[in-house]
């Protein structure tokens, strides 16, 4: 490989370890690990997978999706708080779904970890997490 591929190579890398943290920052006490990226079928639209873990008592800040989640609690109990609906509880083994766009939050309501597994049918190219206004 001549210098010129390897910085070129190198740009790449480095600016796609930058762009990702940026699109998916980090919350205290939240954790998101991503497990899968793929194009669907359907033009323009892919899904992705996340694991999500909220510790006891925090709180995900108020967000939308550029699409639908749909939600496996994985462990512990945790409160969804979707824009104009009553809080709903769902506990391990239980499931969500998030309608295309609507603002929630989701707080750890257990004495334990909590964690989801977050599955998103989404428009590509679009960040995955919108803080809400």
């Amino acid at each position: 490989m001549n210098k010129i591929h390897a910085i070129a190579a190198a740009t790449l890398v480095l600016g796609s370890t930058l762009i990702v943290p940026s699109a998916q920052a980090q919350q205290k006490g939240i954790t998101r690990t991503d497990l899968q990226r793929n194009d669907l079928s359907v033009p323009g639209r892919e899904v992705v997978q996340v694991l999500v873990g909220i510790d006891p008592g925090v709180v995900a800040a108020n967000h939308h999706h550029p699409g639908e989640e749909i939600v496996y609690v994985v462990e512990g109990t945790l409160e969804y708080r979707l824009e104009g609906r009553a809080p709903v509880v769902v506990k391990a083994g239980e499931v969500l779904f998030i309608p295309y766009g609507v603002n929630h939050e989701v707080a750890n309501v257990g004495n334990g970890k909590g964690a989801e597994l977050a599955t998103y049918i989404v428009e590509k190219g679009k960040p995955l997490v919108v803080p809400a206004k």
